[in-house]
């Protein structure tokens, strides 16, 4: 039990570095005018799904962003099985998704200058 919980956590690490160096290199033209950082990454305990959240900078574009993140989920899962071929049987399918919590730490940091 414990050692496939380790095994998703070192999974979900490797996915979280390949698919920010794939956001920083091969999908640069997708974020154009934009930070997008890879926070955290779920992942399944059979490995089949990852959840990736990601906080995107300016805050007003996440949303723009994430869609086009989205419509190269495909690409961007074919650059994650180049990187990781060789330490899982199958790639995960990925789902993107808004971390908004430095949206809300901003947020609760302006309220609090009032």
């Amino acid at each position: 039990m414990d050692n496939t919980n380790t095994r998703q956590q070192k999974i979900a690490k490797q996915i979280q570095r390949d698919i920010a160096e794939i956001f920083q290199r091969e999908q640069a033209a997708t974020l154009r005018g934009t930070l997008a950082t890879v926070t955290t990454v779920r992942i399944s305990p059979d490995l089949a799904y990852a959840k990736i959240y990601v906080s995107i900078f300016p805050f007003e574009r996440a949303q723009a962003t994430l869609a086009a993140i989205e419509a190269q989920n495909k690409a961007i899962r074919g650059a994650l099985g180049n990187r990781m071929r060789n330490q899982v049987k199958s790639i995960p399918e990925l789902q993107f998704f808004i971390d908004d919590s430095l949206e809300y730490i901003d947020n609760i940091d302006s309220l609090l200058k009032k």
